[in-house]
Order: structure tokens, then C-alpha cells, then sequence
């Protein structure tokens, strides 16, 4: 992990580590508390009450496919247009574990990386939230568990950054002024991680930093078989105008460089807690097996 915290646009290939795309070169490449407003898209659409001829009726007040902005500890934002100015890239992988009985449903989270070519330590004291390292050579004939936990093992684009939404409203659907704001936005959806992939690939190729340039982003609506809707970024990088880091840019970039190194540090501090545990529990079993051989051979 880079520990620059200062933009440097005549240093293409050190600052494109510190933002996480120096492995973006090529198609074929391959290979706790926040105060970071979270950016996501809302799939469903927002219902209200409105007045019809005297009565009061359901009515759709903001829209599904509209990405929205939750600021910590306040409000919630929306617009179907947004344009972000993307500051660094991190990688890791997640896992939803279904809570039970008294147990609350989590998340397996890793540390963040510039890269998923190497194990990642995990808040539940593993790695790669049980995701096995390496290519599976034979998947089909995994057991199914294993198959299961494979599958819900996310890989995650982490994108942070600044934020510009266009025509925004509040959970109501009335119109609100929103300020530019720092954001953090995971990625998981396979698409929406190629597409947006795509876009930090093509800043590479051309060896464009990301905090130079914007994209555009509206949503794309996609059908489920169920009938469902869903919807995926639709992202339009702009290469053609240039944006000048100034004094606020450092700041931020050092703040952001900073975010990052406290996360890890909290994910290290679980993966320590957990593994420490794991290792008491293997300690246990393995002297309960060694008591219950001296028993028999005593016998």
C-alpha cells in the first residue's frame, strides 16, 4: 500500500498505484465508522401520498433507477444523473452471512487492496472471506456448501471520490441543493464492476489519472426472469477536458489515502481478534482428542 497523500500529475506510474489502476493497463490484464457520504443505485421505487380529486392515493414520489447518496447520519439523496470525479480505486471481497437466532445477520468484509492477485485478511480471522486462493481447476465437484460459499464471496470495486448530482431530491421527491461531496461507492454486481472497470482501464491506457477527469453516469434499466427490475450504471468517461488539481484536491486525496489506512487497520484488529479465537478453538479440540486417546490406551 503507497503511503503518498499528495497528487503529483507528472508522476503517472507512482501516483496510478497510490490510486489503484496501475493494474488496469490492458484488456488482457485480467488478472469502522465512516464519514464518507455512500453512493448507491435504488432499484425500488419510492412511495408517497398525493391528493387525487379529494383523496388520498399511492403515488410513485422518486423513481427506481436513481442512484442515491446517504449522507451519515442525515439525509438521503437522489438523481437519475450524476457525474463523479473518481480520486483512487481500491479492491476487496465481501460476504452476507445470514444471522441466526439470536445471531444478526453480517458481513464479511476484507482489507482494501490495489489489486485481488493476493490473499486479503478477513474481519472473520481468514482470508478472501473463505474464498480459497488460486484458480479452482474443477468447480462442479467442490462439495455444495463449499460451492455456495464460493458464490456469495463478492469481489468488490471500491471507488472514492467527489460526487456532482444533477437535479436532486429528497425522499420525497421535492427538489433540494446538494454540494459537491466526498463519496465511497462499492461495486459488487459483476456488470456494473466490468463497466465501470472499463472506465479506469481506458484512464490507464491513455495515462490519465482519475482525479483529472469525470464520468458521467446515468442507470440502465434489465429484466429478471422473475419480471423484476433491476438497474446497472451507465457510465460515459469524459477524456476530453482536463481537470486542475488544486490545494482542496491534496486534501482530499490525503484525507481519502487516510480513510483507507484506518479501515484496514480496523479489519486487521478483527482478523487478529478472530484468528486468535479460531486458533483457541483448534487448541481445544485437538487436547480433548489427545485426553480421549490417553483414555483408551489407559484402558
Amino acid at each position: 500500500m503507497s503511503d503518498l497523500v499528495t497528487i503529483n500529475t507528472d508522476n503517472y506510474e507512482a501516483m496510478a498505484k497510490a490510486m489503484g489502476i496501475a493494474n488496469e493497463k490492458s484488456e488482457s490484464n485480467k488478472e469502522k465508522a465512516s464519514t464518507l457520504a455512500r453512493l448507491r443505485i435504488s432499484h425500488t421505487p419510492i412511495m408517497g401520498k398525493e391528493e387525487v380529486k379529494g383523496k388520498q392515493v399511492n403515488v410513485e414520489v422518486v423513481e427506481g433507477g436513481m442512484y442515491k447518496l446517504e449522507i451519515p447520519d442525515g439525509p438521503t439523496y437522489y438523481a437519475k444523473n450524476i457525474k463523479i470525479r473518481p480520486f483512487m480505486q481500491r479492491f476487496m471481497y465481501k460476504r452476507f452471512v445470514m444471522g441466526k437466532g439470536e445471531q444478526k445477520n453480517r458481513y464479511i468484509k476484507t482489507i482494501m487492496s490495489d489489486n485481488l492477485n493476493i490473499d486479503l485478511k478477513d474481519s472473520d480471522g481468514g482470508f478472501n472471506c473463505g474464498k480459497p486462493s488460486g484458480w479452482i481447476e474443477d468447480f462442479k465437484a467442490l462439495p455444495e456448501d463449499q460451492q455456495q460459499l464460493i458464490r456469495s464471496c463478492k469481489r468488490v470495486r471500491v471507488v472514492f471520490g467527489l460526487i456532482t448530482m444533477i437535479d436532486p431530491v429528497d425522499e420525497t421527491g421535492s427538489s433540494v441543493a446538494v454540494q459537491p461531496d466526498a463519496f465511497i461507492w462499492e461495486i459488487e454486481n459483476r456488470d456494473a464492476f466490468k463497466s465501470i472497470g472499463k472506465c479506469f482501464n481506458d484512464l490507464a491506457r491513455a495515462k490519465r489519472l482519475p482525479v483529472q477527469h469525470e464520468i458521467a453516469l446515468t442507470t440502465e434499466a434489465n429484466s429478471l426472469a422473475s419480471g423484476a427490475t433491476f438497474y446497472l450504471p451507465s457510465p460515459t468517461l469524459d477524456l476530453s477536458s482536463t481537470i486542475t488539481v488544486d490545494d482542496k484536491d491534496q486534501t482530499m486525496f490525503s484525507n481519502l489515502v487516510l480513510w483507507i489506512k484506518n479501515y484496514n487497520e480496523y479489519i486487521l484488529n478483527q482478523w487478529d481478534e478472530n484468528a486468535h479465537k479460531k486458533e483457541e478453538v483448534d487448541e481445544k479440540l485437538v487436547n480433548d482428542f489427545i485426553d480421549i486417546n490417553s483414555d483408551e490406551v489407559a484402558s
